[in-house]
């Protein structure tokens, strides 16, 4: 089988906005089920909510120490930016965990750096990342929510991107 990538773009319902990327082994049939889960949102042309997000590479990746300056390691291994993962296990264990953001073409050297310097690697891959989120509560946060995780539970969906507070 041949699978290939195909990415949609719109909004939820609250217009927030949404990224969707498919893997398919059938373009037609992946179509016609996206465009039916996007009727109590809206499926948008190429281009109509990538500008708000930015692609990059993510990294996900733990230390063995608690308390390594992960500010320090992403400097050193040339990231973009970071941001601490708060995490109860680690924190009774003695880790420290962090996510790293890179420019997409530097995803693989700053892996390495990170492993060589001691961090554990669990995920590096390339990612959307929301610029700025819709904040919402009650029951349009709800609505947005089930509407999210139906796109989600799609054969075809591999990642959902949403700007979402």
């Amino acid at each position: 089988m041949n699978y290939e990538t195909v990415v949609y773009e719109g909004f939820a319902p609250h217009k927030v906005p949404v990224i969707v990327e498919c893997l398919t082994d059938n373009r037609n049939r992946t179509a016609s089920d996206v465009r039916t889960l996007f009727r109590k949102g809206q499926l948008g042309a190429m281009g109509a909510v990538a500008w708000m997000f930015d692609r990059l590479g993510e990294i996900e990746a733990t230390h063995a120490q608690k308390g390594v300056d992960a500010e320090g390691a992403a400097i050193e291994a040339g990231a973009a930016d970071f941001e601490a993962i708060e995490d109860d296990d680690d924190a009774e264990a003695g880790h420290t965990s962090a996510r790293f953001y890179t420019a997409p073409e530097d995803l693989d050297a700053v892996n390495k750096a990170l492993t060589d310097a001691g961090w554990k690697v669990s995920k590096s891959e390339l990612s959307y990342r929301p610029k700025s989120f819709v904040e919402l509560e009650g029951e349009a946060l709800k609505e947005a929510q089930t509407f999210l995780a139906d796109i989600d539970d799609c054969d075809d969906v591999h990642r959902v991107y949403a700007g979402l507070k």
